[in-house]
């Protein structure tokens, strides 16, 4: 059961690192700050289908890693 759980969490921080990187950056920098913040305020650049299931993927792997980071340091006691 253990190294079943190491595998499942080595898959989602391999899953949890690819998904951050293929994810596009949020800032522009500093004009993108000044020009750009009130667009971002009141929702013009509303992301496309495919940054919202990279966002899901993310959060769904994070959230994985978490608990099966917490149950094996449960286990090793």
């Amino acid at each position: 059961m253990n190294t079943a759980l190491m595998i499942l969490l080595a898959i989602s921080s391999v899953i949890l690192i690819i998904s951050v990187l293929m994810q596009s950056g949020n800032s522009d920098g500093l004009s993108g700050s000044i020009a750009g913040g009130a667009e971002q305020l009141f929702g013009k650049k509303k992301s496309n289908a495919y940054e919202a299931l990279l966002e899901r993927i993310t959060v769904v792997a994070a959230v994985l890693f978490i608990v099966l980071s917490l149950v094996l340091v449960a286990i090793a006691k």
